[in-house]
Parts: structure tokens; sequence; C-alpha cells
């Protein structure tokens, strides 16, 4: 796999776990008890950005890894799909 291939696989990784650990320790608005005037009461009372983003870097080296491993070692080749089916 050539460098511009593995980063944009790395960039795909790392996307879609962003999206899965956003949602991971948010407390609203509503239920810290303390709404902002003129802001939805489902917003994050504090977002934590960093720290969501340090998370979604850490998940993401470890599931790009796995990828790696499966990819170098042809886990999951032709040849692998076609003793499947035997």
């Amino acid at each position: 796999m050539q460098v511009g291939s593995a980063i944009a696989v790395y960039f795909i990784i790392w996307w879609l776990t962003l999206f899965m650990v956003l949602p991971f320790g948010v407390r609203s608005q509503r239920e810290a008890g303390s709404v902002i005037a003129g802001s939805d009461p489902g917003a994050p009372a504090t977002p934590r950005l960093l720290r969501i983003l340090a998370l979604t870097t850490g998940v993401s080296l470890v599931l790009f890894g796995i990828f790696w491993l499966v990819y170098v070692n042809n886990i999951f080749g032709l040849a692998a799909i076609r003793d499947i089916r035997r």
C-alpha cells in the first residue's frame, strides 16, 4: 500500500471513529441544570473537544493498526475467500 492510500484509509477510519466517540460522556445543558438563554437545551454543557479528539486519534490508530496487519498478512485476500467456499 502506498503512503497516500494509507493516509486516506487512516483519515476515513478517523472520521468514522470521531462520530462514534462524539456522544461518549456528553451531558446536555438540561441534564446539567444550567441552560444558557438562547441556546438549545440539548446542547452539550461542556463539549471537551480536545479529549474527544485525543480519544478519536487513539482509537483510530488501534483500528488502523488492525487494518494494516490484516492487509500486510493478506488475511482476507482472494485465496482466503476461495478457501472458505470449500
